[in-house]
């Protein structure tokens, strides 16, 4: 089959990107991959949608992160009618063009939606991105899983908010990823706060978090396939992601270090609390991090870190992630044709 990776742009692709693992991974399963950038869909008459895409098809050769990064560089792009393609699979961060091209990350879901309206098999569901498309999401779910939240652009909100938790609050964007402008605010230390929630506030709303007391011994990076833990050989998808000394972010390319996750019976049902709500919102791979006993984001564009889940797991996560899909789009396109 066909499948469609919608993503920001492909120059900013790397070799260790999930999106990257997922693709070589169905190329080796015999399946054509094709890049789509999100300024490169092509709307004409009666809803019909093509795109100009960079493909790959599996008799490429292309059987690593390396060459697939240079394939995609060097080649040529080509208008592709996607009725024709089986899956389009939404793997775009639409935090990275907030500045630069602010109409791109809705573009991409709109014409996803397009997609989708003319039957097309479109992971994670276009429809409900648009109500999971910052931090908020999160709010959806069962308050037991939750850290305490408040989310404003007023400092004096936000003075009250750390005023009622325990000494210490985390500050960042409410639409953001990455680890940037993620600030930790020490009570007797307010004096910088208002210039702190204001430079956040300068690209949109501010979400403040409960300080949770396990943070410092990191996060845990866990994958969820379908509304449930991605498991393979009694293995969990999951990476402990431990920040440096003095550093309050676990993002790995903010120097935290990945490490193998304990998977305990509290996270599990967690995990069982979310399970639900991400089945009906048809969120088909999303990335879970868990502080402690609460999930503080629910990663539903993008999610990363599979490629360290893999090494540190020694179990081939991405081709269960493939072969389930294969299994999901027979099962799609057969219900259709039964109709």
């Amino acid at each position: 089959m066909k499948i469609a990776f919608l993503i920001n742009q492909t120059h900013k692709e790397e070799e260790k990107f999930t999106t990257t693992i997922l693709a070589l991974k169905a190329l080796e399963r015999n399946h054509t991959v094709l890049y789509i950038g999100l300024a490169d869909f092509i709307y004409e008459d009666e809803q019909r949608v093509l795109a100009h895409c960079r493909v790959v098809e599996p008799e490429s050769r292309v059987d690593s992160g390396e060459k697939l990064m240079k394939y995609l560089k060097d080649s040529k792009k080509q208008r592709i009618d996607l009725a024709d393609v089986e899956v389009l699979w939404l793997r775009f961060d639409p935090t990275l063009d907030m500045i630069n091209r602010p109409w791109a990350a809705a573009s991409g879901i709109q014409f996803a939606q397009l997609v989708k309206k003319n039957g097309g098999f479109v992971i994670n569901d276009p429809d409900n991105l648009v109500q999971a498309n910052n931090k908020l999401y999160l709010e959806n779910f069962p308050k037991s899983v939750r850290p305490k939240t408040m989310v404003t652009r007023n400092h004096e909100d936000v003075l009250r908010f750390l005023e009622e938790q325990n000494n210490k609050i985390i500050l960042k964007p409410l639409k953001g990823s990455g680890g940037k402008n993620v600030f930790m605010i020490k009570y007797d230390e307010r004096q910088n706060l208002k210039q702190t929630v204001e430079a956040i506030a300068r690209d949109g709303y501010v979400i403040a978090q409960e300080y949770l007391p396990e943070a410092p011994k990191g996060d845990i990076r866990f994958f969820m396939l379908d509304g449930e833990p991605l498991i393979v050989d009694g293995v969990f998808a999951a990476v402990k992601r431990v920040q440096p000394e003095n550093e309050i972010r676990s993002n790995i390319h903010q120097g935290a270090t990945a490490q193998v996750a304990e998977i305990t019976d509290d996270i599990l049902n967690l995990t069982q609390q979310v399970s639900q709500k991400l089945k009906n919102d048809n969120m088909y791979l999303v990335g879970l991090d868990i502080v402690g006993d609460k999930i503080m984001e629910v990663n539903v564009f993008s999610p990363g870190a599979l490629y360290h889940a893999i090494q540190l797991g020694g179990k081939d996560f991405s081709g269960a992630i493939i072969a389930d899909l294969e299994k999901r789009v027979e099962q799609f396109y057969a219900a259709i044709d039964a109709d």
